[in-house]
């Protein structure tokens, strides 16, 4: 959506590794902001963008108006009964709906064999590969993974949002994962996990408000009881610093099983 960052920058970097021709969309989507959400706030800096993509070598930048997209006469809507309902669905209601409809309409028109997604939200890049799967679209989604600030902060175009007494808090959601990860070895019943990882957050970062802490396999997104239920355990984190909502998400290591004497 623009406004880009290094965690932007490193999808480019691989696709321009992988592809003879590198095409960046950017479009502020508004199907997928809430009414009470930030899209007229959303920060908007595409001749900055534009600079960047040209100094990194990209083929082209395609950054269509919203008219371009939308029409007021438009009747379709793309919907996924499950996936998008999960974690930031159940918050941000219709914003997975928004995502897959403007995706849809960005794929058609681009025609790419690779799309690139940064593994930070990583609800979105499961949509985007059951949105794929099942539209039969002709492309490869390629997961990067997530970008950090030296703190660990997953980068974000929200960040800029907070002040630096709320950056200072903003290293919760990472902090609280790695703790969760450090307490494997011990334990590994999610219910266990979660309510001593919530406990750390809270405890030591008072001013941050949780709004869901998770540990779900992977590719269904579905809550797990025990690490072993699955070959891929994430865990995942949404909160609130200052108001701004910021995501994050780690996938956990497990010690494998010990053989039987």
């Amino acid at each position: 959506m623009g406004a880009l960052h290094e965690g932007h920058l490193e999808l480019v970097r691989r696709s321009l590794e992988e592809n003879a021709w590198t095409v960046v969309s950017i479009f502020v989507n508004p199907r997928q902001f809430g009414p009470q959400e930030d899209y007229h706030r959303y920060p908007r800096t595409l001749d900055t963008d534009i600079r960047l993509l040209e100094n990194l070598g990209v083929s082209a930048v395609f950054a269509p108006s919203e008219e371009e997209i939308y029409s007021p006469e438009d009747e379709i809507l793309i919907s996924l009964m499950r996936l998008s309902r999960l974690w930031c669905g159940s918050y941000r209601i219709g914003h997975f709906d928004g995502v897959a409809l403007v995706l849809t309409k960005l794929f058609h028109l681009v025609m790419p064999e690779r799309a690139y997604f940064g593994e930070k939200d990583f609800q979105q890049v499961r949509i985007v590969e059951k949105l794929v799967e099942e539209l039969f679209f002709p492309i490869s989604i390629v997961r990067v993974p997530t970008v950090r600030e030296p703190d660990g902060l997953a980068m974000s175009s929200r960040n800029t949002y907070l002040s630096p007494r709320g950056r200072a808090q903003a290293i919760a959601l990472y902090k609280t994962l790695q703790y969760l990860q450090a307490l494997i070895p011990r334990t590994l019943l999610t219910a266990e996990l979660l309510r001593e990882a919530r406990t750390y957050l809270t405890t030591h970062f008072p001013e941050v408000k949780l709004e869901y802490l998770a540990i779900v396999d992977e590719y269904s997104l579905e809550p797990v009881e025990h690490l072993r239920q699955t070959a891929h355990p994430r865990a995942l984190i949404a909160a609130y610093v200052e108001g701004v909502r910021l995501i994050d998400n780690l996938p956990l290591q497990v010690p494998p099983e010990e053989d039987p004497l």
